[in-house]
């Protein structure tokens, strides 16, 4: 079963990544880009019976590895 993390700063945590490429948009004349935040994509095929327990799955290995909930956010879409 495919898997999908996305992984993101939560809101109010500093995202010099996204600001640097905030910047950069504007300096190339995108000007009417407001905020950029940066996070990044976890693609896994995953052995599961059904979606419930590749969910469960996918949130044991993100509460474990994949995301650092302290200052992380992530959410799980589930594709068959």
């Amino acid at each position: 079963m495919k898997v999908i993390i996305n992984v993101f700063l939560k809101e109010g945590v500093l995202d010099p990544q996204g600001k640097a490429i905030h910047h950069a948009l504007h300096s190339l004349g995108f000007s009417n880009v407001n905020d950029v935040r940066i996070g990044k994509q976890i693609v896994m095929h995953i052995d599961a019976i059904d979606s419930i327990d590749a969910e469960a799955k996918a949130i044991e290995m993100a509460e474990t590895l994949l995301a650092n909930t302290v200052i992380e956010n992530y959410s799980i879409e589930i594709a068959i």
